[in-house]
């Protein structure tokens, strides 16, 4: 890649932490890259389509930064742990800022809207990667959804960064009951072989309602 290219990805990323999507334009990126605006859509085509592999770029960095911690990861509060670590760093860099703020202006922008999609389904693609690992003979694996799980847990951990603009110890209470299904779930884990076969049951029956 062009020395150019990059440099226009990466002033994409620092427009948008420091003007918000509305307020990054083919002149804000060209500023905070250092070149001429001509150059965005010589090498992008559009800010839309700068912006999308802007994210994508940066969040492809971000996933094999973390491809480690992930992998090694044995259960869902373990889980939680490193979702936590990286909500923490990924939010006072800034990188979940701007994927959420693209992700609400991707609303109503298909264009944008359909890289956003690839570019989130990163992180969801590891997280569903885990929950099959970590949910394996559980009962719980037995009627969940795990892609939609992976998708819910991916998805709050971007709205957390939204929610704790407005309410930061309300996003602390969301972590701790994330955690304490957690917990839950471990607890289900351990009891005996009967009472493992009664839950099994159960959680069948209702998942057939």
């Amino acid at each position: 890649m062009s020395d150019t290219k990059q440099r226009l990805l990466d002033g994409a990323l620092a427009a948008v932490r420091d003007h918000g999507v509305t307020g990054t334009s083919a002149r804000s990126i060209a500023a905070a890259a250092g070149v001429n605006q001509a150059l965005v859509f010589y090498h992008f085509g559009s800010v839309d389509d700068l912006l999308g592999a802007a994210c994508r770029q940066a969040t492809e960095q971000r996933v094999a930064y973390y491809a480690d911690r992930f992998a090694a990861v044995t259960s869902l509060r373990e889980l939680l742990e490193v979702g936590r670590d990286l909500h923490t760093t990924e939010l006072a860099q800034g990188n979940v800022s701007v994927l959420a703020q693209t992700l609400a202006a991707a609303q109503n922008n298909e264009r944008l809207a359909e890289s956003i999609r690839g570019t989130f389904q990163l992180w969801t693609a590891e997280i569903e990667t885990v929950l099959h690992r970590v949910l394996a003979g559980s009962p719980i694996a037995e009627v969940a959804d795990v892609p939609g799980l992976a998708q819910a847990i991916s998805s709050a951990f971007v709205g957390l960064e939204l929610f704790e603009g407005i309410d930061a110890e309300g996003g602390r209470r969301a972590l701790d009951a994330i955690d304490q299904l957690a917990v839950l779930v471990e607890v289900m884990d351990e009891l005996g072989p009967l009472a493992t076969r009664v839950l099994r049951s159960r959680i069948k029956r209702a998942g057939r309602k």
